[in-house]
């Protein structure tokens, strides 16, 4: 699966399921833009790691879910790279507690970065993407938007709306050469799920026919996948990388 000389935005990408995305990306040929919120140094690592892959990077530092800071992160991006050829909307938090403890900024911020960061990233590319009949827009949902959670309504409702969100989309941009597609981790290794305690890891490795959680580099390859020119059929749909976790 080769990506010659296309430009990615990777959202969320100095660490985890992000980082291995962006690092898979450029070794099939792409350069990449390697977005962060906070974490400067993790996404210069990152950059620096796909230089030394014969790539060119960038790291940008915007929130997603502020439209006005991508527009202009975008815009900065294209001048320095060239037009964003494919993106990947990976960015995404948690705050979990149990519904009647949530508090609404809990929400609504989860709502905000899952699932309006996805909005404004897509709306900030969509119309060169249409204009060159090609793009690849690829969202990273998760298992937790089939099957639910409990202490996450806020992130399964964000996850499962991004499924929402990519069919629909999907459906408006299919004639003019852009794909739309998600792809569904299961528990993969990353910080985020490092802050699980011992106990409850146990119980949901339990729960997964493989029987152990995932890597972040398991889950890559599925993006690289739908970004390449072998997926160009393909749009509208989610792959599941979960280890039988849900079926």
């Amino acid at each position: 699966m080769k990506i010659e000389n296309r430009i990615a935005l990777v959202t969320g990408a100095s660490r985890g399921i992000g980082r291995a995305i962006a690092l898979a990306l450029a070794q099939a040929g792409a350069d990449v833009i390697v977005n962060y919120s906070s974490s400067e140094e993790a996404a210069k690592e990152v950059v620096e790691e796909i230089k030394k892959l014969g790539r060119r990077a960038m790291s940008s530092k915007f929130d997603v879910a502020r439209a006005e800071e991508v527009l202009k992160a975008v815009k900065e991006a294209e001048e320095t790279l060239g037009p964003i050829d494919i993106l990947v909307n990976n960015a995404g938090i948690t705050r979990d507690t149990l519904f009647l403890r949530m508090k609404e900024e809990d929400f609504d911020r989860v709502l905000e970065v899952n699932l309006k960061g996805a909005f404004n990233c897509s709306k900030a590319v969509i119309q060169g993407m249409l204009k060159r009949r090609f793009g690849r827009i690829i969202n990273i949902s998760s298992v937790i938007a089939m099957s639910g959670n409990a202490g996450q309504t806020n992130y399964a409702a964000a996850k499962a709306g991004l499924i929402g969100f990519t069919k629909s989309l999907a459906r408006e941009v299919a004639t003019r050469g852009v794909t739309v597609n998600a792809v569904a981790p299961g528990y993969i290794e990353t910080d985020m799920t490092a802050k699980i305690p011992d106990k409850i890891k146990e119980a949901i490795i339990s729960q997964i026919p493989m029987g152990r959680v995932g890597k972040a580099e398991e889950v890559a390859p599925a993006v690289v996948f739908l970004a390449s020119p072998e997926a160009s059929y393909i749009t509208g749909t989610v792959i599941h990388v979960n280890g039988g976790l849900y079926m």
